[in-house]
């Protein structure tokens, strides 16, 4: 025979030993792949088992945390004393000047949630302070002397006014100063007012 052929019969001797050996190992790692796979699907199923028991347990916990929480809050509620009315007045305000309804809302304002305690003094004039432009108090009627003229923070004394006759509703609470205006006002009856002046501060 030719060195050719000889050659030729041992490339496909060969060739064919690789095929049979390819087809062995696809086989083989075929059946591991199943294998694996067959596993990972136990294993995943496991997981999803486990993470849904995990889950249960973390909405349990969740809803015993947030009823501990409501109990905590409705606990504090009960422990936490009940504000309660003890005293209203209102006047009626007559002007519709706008600067002066702007003075009248920053006063109260400033007497929102003031605590006096017992045994304090309060003090009007301490609590609000002067009415100055860098507070945004505007300029509207007040009283001098008797006399109408624009000044900053006109209205405050109706807010004052307006206070002072709800103290007067309280037994327990004593008025140790208070001034008249120079002239009557429009909101409450003579004798009921009570002017505010930082003139002698």
């Amino acid at each position: 025979m030719k060195k050719s052929y000889i050659f030729f019969i041992i490339a496909l001797i060969l060739v064919g030993i690789g095929v049979g050996i390819y087809f062995y190992n696809s086989n083989k790692n075929s059946s591991k792949g199943t294998a694996d796979y067959n596993s990972q699907k136990l294993s995943s199923t496991d997981n999803q088992s486990s993470n849904s028991t995990s889950n249960e347990n973390n909405e349990t916990n969740t809803e015993n945390n947030n009823s501990n929480v409501e109990n905590e809050t409705n606990t504090q509620n009960n422990n936490t004393s009940q504000e309660t009315q003890i005293s209203s007045f209102s006047t009626k305000i007559y002007s519709k000047d706008s600067d002066r309804q702007n003075n009248v809302s920053l006063t109260c304002s400033a007497l929102n949630e003031t605590i006096v305690n017992p045994g304090d003094t309060f003090s009007f004039c301490n609590t609000v302070g002067r009415a100055t432009e860098s507070k945004g108090y505007e300029k509207a009627d007040t009283f001098q002397d008797g006399e109408v003229i624009q000044a900053l923070g006109g209205g405050k004394c109706q807010v004052s006014s307006t206070l002072y006759n709800a103290v007067l509703q309280i037994p327990e609470l004593t008025v140790t100063e208070r001034h008249e205006h120079s002239n009557s006002v429009p909101y409450v009856s003579k004798g009921k007012d009570a002017a505010v002046s930082y003139r002698q501060l």
